[in-house]
């Protein structure tokens, strides 16, 4: 009886452990439908126009993918969202921080907001490095080489385009890091590795973000009056027609070419235009706020004095008024007879 007892039980735990396993299951099953539905509607954020909601969102937003991340380790979207969310976090809001201390000659706060751009392009990086890194062996390898080696291995490592989202995100931080701390050698050293992501990415899915890595290269080959500036206008001719001169950020860039060309009437007409431009694609919203805010700054003096172009001489003082002549005095009366 004991023994019939114990052996009809057996089915009733096996059952109750394939439950509990299954409750595990259902468990991962649900937070991941979780995640990538989340990176789908991510793409909502692109159409607000509030800079400082944005900004807002984006740093909670961060630390909901962090957390989905700890549940979720291996989970692909996750990592995508946690690459993308640093590094456009660091680019649209900690540089921007940087950048109008660094104009404002406030060294305490730029050094600071400096130090906080690095730690989001590092951590966005970081992410970017693991999710590439799940689908080919070698980039350590590869990177500590010369470009003609990154290049190879990218090519054959990364062939569909989806790849391209990844290697453009991964090379915008990495491009990002390098602009930001361009005195510090060791990271200029390795700038070939971040253009060497962005070229794959725009082989791969050209048209990903509004011809973002179009736009990038461009600015990236219009990085001083010595660089390639034939390429960078071409480049940057490419984007604007392919944009229709909606995304904004092809004009702020186009204006980083003239800054090199040393021609202002050129930097001036395309940053004004990003200005005055009125909400011209409204899935771009939030993209073209952050290009005019960057716009209406280099419009300022102190960054068009980075530029080179100082302000017109004041126009000489006019002349004096002459004074008008004294006037004739009344003819004498006619003496009386």
């Amino acid at each position: 009886m004991r023994t019939k007892l114990l052996t009809s039980f057996a089915p009733m735990l096996l059952t109750g452990a394939l439950a509990l396993g299954n409750v595990g299951c259902v468990k991962k099953m649900i937070l991941n439908s979780t995640i990538a539905s989340t990176r789908i509607g991510s793409g909502a954020a692109d159409t607000i126009g509030d800079y400082e909601l944005a900004r807002a969102a984006a740093s909670a937003g961060m630390m909901q993918f962090e957390g989905m991340h700890r549940l979720a380790p291996d989970n692909e979207d996750a990592l995508f969202m946690l690459m993308k969310g640093w590094t456009g976090y660091g680019y649209a809001f900690v540089m921007d921080d940087y950048e109008a201390a660094f104009l404002a000659e406030d060294d305490a706060a730029a050094e600071y907001h400096q130090k906080r751009a690095k730690l989001a392009l590092d951590r966005g990086i970081s992410y970017g490095l693991e999710l590439i890194g799940k689908k080919a062996d070698g980039f350590e390898a590869a990177s500590s080489k010369d470009a003609d080696t990154i290049n190879a291995w990218l090519k054959k490592s990364f062939t569909e385009k989806e790849d391209g989202q990844n290697l453009f995100w991964l090379g915008s931080a990495w491009l990002a890091r390098v602009n930001i701390l361009k005195d510090q050698r060791q990271y200029v050293a390795k700038l070939f590795v971040g253009v060497a992501l962005l070229e794959r990415s725009r082989e791969l899915y050209p048209e990903y973000m509004s011809w973002g890595a179009t736009a990038t290269l461009g600015a990236y080959h219009a990085r001083s009056p010595m660089a390639e500036l034939d390429e960078a206008k071409k480049l940057l001719d490419t984007a604007l027609e392919k944009t229709q001169r909606k995304a904004l950020g092809v004009q702020l860039n186009y204006a980083k070419y003239a800054c090199a060309k040393a021609d202002r009437t050129l930097y001036e007409k395309m940053l004004n235009e990003v200005v005055t431009t009125e909400d011209p694609e409204p899935n771009l919203r939030l993209q073209n706020t952050i290009a005019k805010r960057r716009a209406a700054r280099a419009l300022t003096k102190p960054a068009m004095e980075e530029c080179g172009f100082r302000a017109p001489a004041a126009p000489p003082a006019p002349p004096p008024a002459a004074h008008p002549a004294a006037p004739a005095p009344p003819p004498a009366a006619a003496p009386k007879s």
